[in-house]
């Protein structure tokens, strides 16, 4: 019997949703904004979007699914399957994976986005024939924000929930940020920090590629917004390099994606920092946007009682 999986990938800019087979081959993808809703009805509308992308999937594919994966940004408690909250989406405390698993009718696997991503990326991804990184290394999604998951001696460090939240430790130089602190390292660092800068700078309303375009061309404000991230990052990362000391850092998200020159700033800003700490390689993501969806598929299977790597 060949079973199929919703898999759902819930982002602060946008959602993807898919539906996968029985031997892990994602069949369809949909993709759209994630609707944004006062605080007080984020859950509540989020919960309506995914049935009603499930039900699209399982229509246009004439398949029942038997079970979903369902990552989220924020705080997650996975094991109580919270969502304790989320700065760019606004909900506290809601309990998603039970209105979910009601909404769809299906058995519902639930965890944070950054750390399936992560356990994807380093099962499936750069770390499938790497030992050294599979057990010790951090997995750095830069997108709209900023969120980490730690893998430590073979064991993804999850606190509840709150380990991982790198995009909320504070740098020089940081603003004033949506979780309602100052100085955070996504407010910097991120993709949407470097849009949302050049906009307050400028007026032109860009995405983070469009800005590092604007530097190749000359533009120093650019220049100037794009060499505070590297230095924003790499503060961190010697962070981190202190405290875990990685094997290596993956890097995802769409600011992964701005080519060699951009990782080469980061590798030399980060040497600067360090003395006698390991050098951690900086990695891009082999699995890149299809992350977040085979860490949903990892706990669809889980929650469907499937393993990896095992047909139904």
């Amino acid at each position: 019997m060949n079973e199929h999986f919703l898999l759902f990938d819930v982002g602060g800019t946008d959602i993807k949703a898919g539906l996968a087979d029985s031997n892990g081959e994602i069949l369809q993808v949909l993709r759209e904004p994630t609707r944004k809703v006062a605080p007080e009805d984020s859950a509540e509308v989020l919960v309506s979007q995914l049935q009603q992308l499930g039900t699209r999937l399982q229509d246009r594919a004439g398949a029942a699914a038997a079970s979903a994966g369902l990552i989220v940004c924020g705080l997650v408690d996975a094991d109580e399957g919270i969502g304790i909250f989320s700065a760019n989406l606004g909900w506290r405390n809601a309990p998603l994976k039970a209105m979910t698993s009601t909404a769809l009718g299906l058995p519902v696997g639930f965890g944070h986005d950054v750390s399936l991503a992560a356990r994807a990326e380093l099962e499936l991804g750069s770390g499938a024939k790497d030992e050294a990184l599979r057990h010790n290394a951090v997995v750095m999604i830069i997108g709209t924000g900023i969120a980490t998951a730690l893998m430590v001696d073979g064991r993804l460090i999850s606190a509840g929930g709150y380990a991982g939240e790198l995009g909320h430790s504070q740098v020089p130089g940081g603003f004033e940020c949506p979780c309602g602190a100052t100085g955070c390292l996504e407010t910097v660092g991120s993709a949407g920090a470097i849009a949302k800068r050049y906009f307050d700078k400028t007026g032109l309303k860009v995405g983070a590629k469009e800005v590092f375009a604007a530097r190749a061309a000359g533009d120093e404000f650019a220049a100037s917004i794009i060499n505070d991230a590297v230095e924003a990052l790499t503060f961190t990362m010697a962070q981190l390099c202190s405290s875990v000391a990685p094997e290596g850092i993956v890097l995802g998200g769409g600011l992964a994606q701005a080519g060699p020159e951009f990782f080469a700033e980061l590798e030399q800003s980060l040497e600067c920092r360090l003395s006698f700490h390991r050098r951690p390689r900086l990695i891009s993501a082999h699995l890149g946007a299809d992350a977040g969806l085979q860490g949903a598929l990892i706990l669809a299977r889980e929650a469907s009682g499937v393993q990896a790597g095992q047909a139904s």
